[in-house]
């Protein structure tokens, strides 16, 4: 049985979306237990109205406080000390958990998990690392944020973790890590991504070079490194393409009765379509680098959404990822693969 502490305060919706989305989890999941953790009073009340309750897989732990969308990093760690998210964390680190969500503050999010649970030995500091989908598969892709300046040692330690991180969910031996560049060629890039290129090319990771944007989405990697400033707007930029291909494709087959009829011809292709382009099924961001495992769902996630998060988390626990990047870390500072 796997225990999932869960931010119930969070986002933009909280309980109103999060409690719908543990209740299916739930059904859907017979081997995990959930801490929802928040304020006792409106939980329950939401758990009434979707005519549920506590039980020996579904536990409320109250937290008085919660953080909010827009609260400074800072303040929220000094002085939300008993908010859901930081609770939640705290079942992480007091081992009654194996892993927490969030759909809360990103930057206080990743705060406090980094004071909490502390990073793992040899990463300077974690990383938010995000399934996206491609031709073939999926790429994991990181930093998506939470570094926008890194040093070339620190984008060896992001594909370091990267790499062991699909070895543990994938069972893949040698996966491909590449690093996010503006061409190809040795000669491009700046001085960081050069450094670091050099630096992974005498690593024992299955480093095949530099990937360009369009890359990501070719399933010919299984890692894409950049910093969190890079990282953050190939995501966003992605996501916004995204949407504006599936704006118009519905907006095609809508513009006289004609079209309309091929596009009921075509109903089964465009569900298909619909559940690619379908974020929905990837959200769910790891914060990689740390003593325990925290799942990061996008602020706006609806129920299906935060579902998928709490997927994440499962799948991550069920692997032991952050013991088993500690343990190749430890093995590799003995090497001094990492600084």
């Amino acid at each position: 049985m796997i225990t999932i502490a869960i931010d119930a305060m969070g986002g933009d919706h909280g309980p109103s979306v999060i409690i719908p989305a543990a209740l299916a989890a739930l059904k859907k999941q017979p081997d995990i237990k959930l801490i929802l953790v928040g304020r006792r009073e409106p939980l329950l009340e939401e758990l009434a109205r979707q005519q549920a309750g506590e039980n020996l897989r579904l536990i409320v732990h109250h937290a008085p406080e919660v953080v909010e969308m827009d609260e400074p990093p800072a303040q929220a760690l000094r002085s939300k000390k008993a908010s859901s998210m930081r609770l939640a964390i705290d079942l992480v680190k007091q081992g009654e958990a194996q892993a927490a969500v969030s759909a809360g503050n990103t930057g206080a999010l990743m705060a406090t998990a980094r004071f909490v649970l502390k990073t793992l030995p040899g990463i300077d500091r974690p990383a938010i690392v995000q399934t996206l989908p491609s031709i073939r598969g999926h790429t994991h892709v990181l930093d998506l944020g939470a570094n926008v300046d890194c040093t070339p040692e620190q984008l060896v330690q992001f594909a370091i973790m990267g790499s062991i991180l699909v070895s543990a969910i994938e069972g893949k031996s040698r996966p491909r890590v590449a690093l996010l560049n503006v061409g190809q060629e040795d000669i491009k890039g700046n001085d960081t991504v050069k450094k670091a290129a050099e630096l992974l090319r005498a690593s024992h990771v299955n480093y095949v070079g530099y990937a360009e944007g369009n890359d990501i989405y070719t399933g010919d990697l299984d890692v894409v490194v950049c910093d969190g400033f890079v990282g953050n707007i190939a995501l966003k930029t992605s996501e916004g393409l995204a949407h504006m291909i599936w704006h118009f494709v519905r907006y095609e087959f809508k513009r006289n009765w004609a079209v309309r009829l091929a596009g009921l011809v075509a109903t089964p292709v465009l569900r298909a379509l619909g559940r690619r382009f379908d974020s929905r099924r990837y959200n769910g961001a790891t914060l990689i680098g740390l003593n325990g495992t925290v799942i990061k769902s996008h602020g706006g996630a609806d129920a299906v959404a935060f579902e998928y998060a709490i997927f994440e988390a499962l799948s991550e626990a069920q692997n032991q990822v952050p013991e088993r990047i500690g343990a190749e870390l430890l093995s590799m500072l003995g090497t001094g693969q990492v600084a």
